[in-house]
């Protein structure tokens, strides 16, 4: 009880003191303990605000005494001029951590962004800040940290966390972390281009835009997607929705320099057209769809104009024919999961299930099919309408391609 009665003496205590201190270390000079002043928490976030809105640094220039903090921050600034951000908004929420012995700590801030020219929605999300108070007051040492990544941590967007490298044409823009290993951000626009360029082949009424994040790593990665460290360890490339939200935020791709960096450069070109098509088709939002027809479509736009045989593109699922049989059903969810044994064969299985189709009923016709899942049509009605099959017949049609693949 004594603990208790203690805990809300100093919880009362704080409601009252006007300092700007973080409970947990002391007052200089006084010994007494310290408070966070939220007050003077969201001043400083306020003066972040207005420094990425104005691109200007100015009104940080208090951060002199700490030129890593400052340089940090005057990155943001530089980052929310070379992209042209807009409908930049932070507000502070409320503390997360308790002070450390050099007077940081940490708060929850709500942030709102778009990158003008090719979002047309506001990304909103949560995410965090560095904060750091003593005798000069409080102030902001450094957004988004990446060590804040995993569910209730927020996100960690890449232009936030420090210097970037952009680059763009009419209809792509690549974000690169400046510490990023791998290709420069003109190499991955140019892919981008060319991946803009096969998508609109087969989906004429796609506008185009195409923004591709790469963050400094895989550990970049995961706070940018606000989930578990090494959730894409293998992955090569995700297309998110920025923030999270199912509809209503901008789609973007977001590259693993890790992974994608060892791809062969056709292959690299394969990812990113596959990931352009989940752009092309928020695929972030399409829950109606089964995933071997979100995936398989993908690949089926990716593939279409790339000249290899199938014994190469094919070349998991038909070693796994060969060791285990033909699979009586098509790909279902549990088999598209990131930590997925066979998860290749499981991809080029869903490719070859749309190529059945299109050899069925064309091209024009995979792509209504598509479509017609996605606005919340059955698939049996739409293989039905299009194909004149039932599931069962794309089933088997689909394990015979596999057989004759097979050999």
């Amino acid at each position: 009880m004594l603990f208790l009665l203690l805990v809300a003496g100093a919880v009362a205590w704080a409601a009252l003191t006007p300092d700007r201190y973080v409970a947990g270390s002391a007052e200089p000079g006084t010994g007494l303990p310290v408070v966070a002043d939220g007050a003077a928490a969201a001043r400083a976030v306020e003066q972040v605000e207005r420094a990425v809105q104005r691109r200007d640094p100015g009104p940080l220039a208090g951060l002199g005494a700490d030129p890593a903090a400052q340089e940090r921050l005057d990155a943001v600034v530089a980052n929310a001029r070379a992209i042209d951000v807009v409908d930049f908004d932070l507000r502070y929420v409320e503390e997360t951590s308790p002070v450390d012995a050099d007077g940081r700590w940490r708060a929850e801030v709500e942030v709102a962004w778009r990158f003008a020219g090719y979002d047309r929605d506001v990304a909103s999300t949560e995410t965090s800040v560095d904060l750091v108070t003593d005798e000069d007051g409080t102030r902001v040492v450094a957004l988004a940290p990446v060590d804040g990544s995993g569910p209730g941590a927020g996100r960690s967007p890449v232009w936030l966390t420090g210097p970037v490298e952009v680059a763009s044409s009419p209809t792509t823009l690549v974000v690169q972390a400046a510490s990023s290993t791998g290709p420069d951000a003109e190499a991955y626009d140019a892919r981008a281009d060319r991946a803009v360029a096969v998508v609109e082949r087969v989906l004429t009424g796609w506008d185009g835009r195409l923004v591709v994040e790469v963050p400094a790593g895989e550990a970049g990665l995961d706070a940018a997607l606000g989930v578990e460290p090494g959730t894409y360890g293998a992955i090569a490339a995700v297309t998110a929705a920025v923030d999270g939200a199912p509809t209503g935020s901008p789609v973007h791709i977001f590259l693993n320099p890790d992974v994608f960096g060892q791809l062969q450069a056709q292959g690299a070109q394969v990812v990113m057209s596959h990931e352009a098509v989940h752009v092309a088709t928020r695929a972030p939002s399409s829950g109606a769809l089964p995933l071997w027809l979100l995936e398989g479509f993908a690949d089926y736009v990716a593939l279409r104009d790339v000249d290899l045989p199938l014994s190469t593109t094919a070349a998991q699922v038909v070693e796994q024919v060969r060791e285990d049989g033909l699979p009586r059903t098509l790909p279902g969810q549990a088999e598209f999961a990131t930590g997925a044994t066979h998860l290749g064969a499981t991809y080029e299985a869903a490719w070859v299930a749309c190529l059945v189709l299109a050899d069925r009923g064309g091209e024009e016709a995979l792509v209504d099919l598509y479509d017609a899942v996605d606005g919340g049509g059955s698939v049996s009605r739409a293989l039905r309408a299009d194909f004149g099959w039932d599931e069962a017949d794309l089933t088997e049609a689909w394990r015979d391609r596999l057989d004759a693949l097979a050999g």
